[in-house]
């Protein structure tokens, strides 16, 4: 298998990420997709790619990937990739980058250029083909609020699980406030995602589903408390009563070292109850 695009990075294939990319990966037909999610990917037919010219042609597809309508002035990327190189020199090169990116992926998809140039905008070829992880996420998590929002839960869990399988880490490319807020709004989605799961998996009764989806909530964040609590209630009903208070104790070490903060109240009682009354949990 070809090398990836940055060195030294684990491919998919390799590394805790490679199962959840592959059943991701294996439900769509993109023939260039652009990974954002963990670890900057570009796969071609499903393989990695190795891209020319490194870390510029990295931040040409990740500035046209993170934007909603896959599109940049030509003026915004010249600032992003040559800020301090002279006009003409500059756009020259970044015709040269959209060439090689041509000769290195077009032939995935029939010849077409990955990107396209018109009025002034570069963007991406996504009739030809060319996708984005993000977009996949984004995708499978609405069809999931659709389930919901009809009432068929079943069909819903299914979609968010399938989300999960894509979002490998918070996204990878840029540092401008485009790029937080994107960041931020992914990160919000999938820890939205994971409680949802866990809390569906607790109300059938599922608790080592529910303890996996919560455990990985907290993995995230650690000082998420319902996702505490919702773990000590697991514990509880799986006869587990120790577990559960220690819980609530590692609740309490986290958020004194994160804030020099205490539980919620709403953390306590449900500590106290496992307590003094576990049978009511």
């Amino acid at each position: 298998m070809r090398a990836m695009t940055r060195v030294g990075d684990d491919y998919p294939g390799q590394g805790n990420g490679a199962n959840s990319l592959h059943l991701a990966t294996a439900e769509i037909n993109l023939p260039i997709l652009i990974c954002l999610l963990g670890n900057f990917y570009v796969l071609k037919r499903g393989q990695p790619v190795r891209v020319s010219n490194g870390g510029k042609a990295e931040a040409l597809l990740s500035a046209l990937a993170l934007q909603s309508d896959y599109c940049v002035s030509r003026d915004g990327l010249l600032g992003i990739l040559w800020p301090n190189t002279h006009s003409e020199l500059a756009v020259q090169s970044l015709n040269s980058l959209v060439y090689t990116l041509h000769k290195r992926l077009g032939d995935a998809i029939g010849g077409a250029a990955p990107v396209l140039h018109a009025d002034g905008y570069y963007l991406l070829n996504v009739e030809a083909g060319v996708g984005v992880d993000v977009a996949c996420f984004d995708v499978l998590a609405q069809m999931g609020d659709q389930h919901a929002g009809a009432g068929n839960q079943s069909a819903a869990v299914a979609a968010y699980d399938r989300a999960l399988h894509w979002y490998r880490g918070d996204v990878c490319a840029g540092s401008d406030l485009h790029a937080v807020l994107e960041r931020e709004r992914l990160r919000a989605r999938y820890l939205a995602l994971l409680t949802h799961l866990a809390d569906y998996h607790f109300s059938e009764g599922n608790y080592a589903a529910c303890l996996d989806y919560a455990q990985r909530l907290l993995d995230k964040d650690p000082c998420r408390e319902d996702a505490h609590r919702l773990i000590m209630r697991c514990f509880v009903r799986r006869g587990e009563r120790a577990q559960a208070l220690r819980q609530y104790r590692l609740c309490q070490d986290i958020l004194r070292a994160e804030f020099d903060a205490v539980p919620e109240p709403a953390t306590t009682t449900l500590f106290d109850t496992v307590r003094l009354h576990p049978d009511s949990v």
